[in-house]
């Protein structure tokens, strides 16, 4: 029963790149940004907000970097997901969805020091080749002369902003409960998208949009993430974080099957390196280069 919860989260936020594509044209994406981590404020308050008053004086140090972890994890990386969907398709989110745990692996590297592995640097040429494979529709010489879409590269923005913000988290370690950081996350994401909902042109809700927000706000928010760190605790990171590679599976049967889109040759070549590319990072763990003798030095320090 422990793997059902990782795997509903993953399929409601499979879900949740189809909404994003039918949000475009129906909502702003400032605005569906913001009402979406609002509603899930609200949804979140009743059940958090006492403990974090309790816990204010454990809160207070880390507020600088939960702002950090808010902008990048709550703000950028779901608006620039609305953004890139006016002109990318789902399965193309979805497949660059799913490289976000190999660039969390390659910002490793250098933020947490961890050592690079021959899994590493043959999974990056292969997603990388899947990549370029995908936003050139299987015709890569002809990014040369018509370059890469703004939608690619928002998207490839977006997973970017998610990866560091995981390897941030790791980082950082902070000293408070899950809940207690996302909920403090999540205010200050509203607040960094507070802005941009203010200048936006539509304000109002419709039949049209507002189950979107619903989505966004309910499953997408609360369900999913109280899955996924459910399933963390009962299976460990490790094992949890394997269910991301089947992200681009359920998007695109769910894609597929609601949104008629077409599946071409391009999407499961590209898709299918890309995923390879990210198992192989995963798993093969053979250092690179010849480890190194290690000289101790038992003078003692003054």
């Amino acid at each position: 029963m422990a793997y059902l919860y990782p795997l509903i989260a993953i399929i409601i936020w499979a879900g949740n790149a189809v909404v994003n594509k039918l949000s475009a044209g129906a909502i702003d994406p400032a605005v569906i940004s913001f009402y979406r981590w609002l509603l899930a404020w609200l949804l979140l308050t009743p059940f958090i907000l006492k403990g974090v008053i309790r816990q204010r004086q454990q809160i207070y140090p880390y507020l600088g970097k939960l702002f950090v972890l808010g902008l990048l994890g709550m703000a950028l990386y779901q608006s620039l997901a609305y953004y890139a969907a006016y002109t990318i398709s789902v399965l193309t989110i979805g497949i660059m969805m799913s490289v976000i745990p190999l660039l969390t692996i390659l910002l490793s590297l250098f933020i947490l020091r961890t050592p690079p592995t021959l899994g590493v640097l043959i999974g990056s040429l292969l997603s990388f080749f899947g990549l370029v494979w995908l936003v050139s529709h299987g015709q890569p010489m002809k990014l040369l002369e018509m370059g890469i879409g703004k939608g690619e590269l928002m998207m490839f923005a977006a997973a970017l902003s998610y990866a560091l913000y995981g390897v941030l988290t790791k980082k950082w370690a902070l000293a408070i409960s899950s809940w207690h950081s996302v909920y403090m996350q999540i205010i200050f994401g509203a607040l960094v998208l507070l802005p941009g909902f203010l200048m936006a042109k539509a304000l109002t809700l419709n039949s049209h949009n507002i189950w979107l927000v619903l989505y966004a706000g309910i499953p997408a928010s609360v369900i999913a993430p109280f899955a996924w760190i459910v399933g963390v605790l009962k299976l460990g990171a490790n094992k949890a974080s394997l269910f991301l590679n089947l992200t681009p599976v359920f998007t695109a049967v769910i894609s597929v099957l609601f949104l008629h889109e077409t599946l071409y040759s391009y999407h499961l070549i590209g898709g299918s390196l890309s995923l390879f590319g990210v198992i192989l990072a995963q798993n093969l763990k053979s250092p690179l280069g010849k480890p190194r003798k290690v000289i101790i030095d038992s003078a003692p320090r003054c």
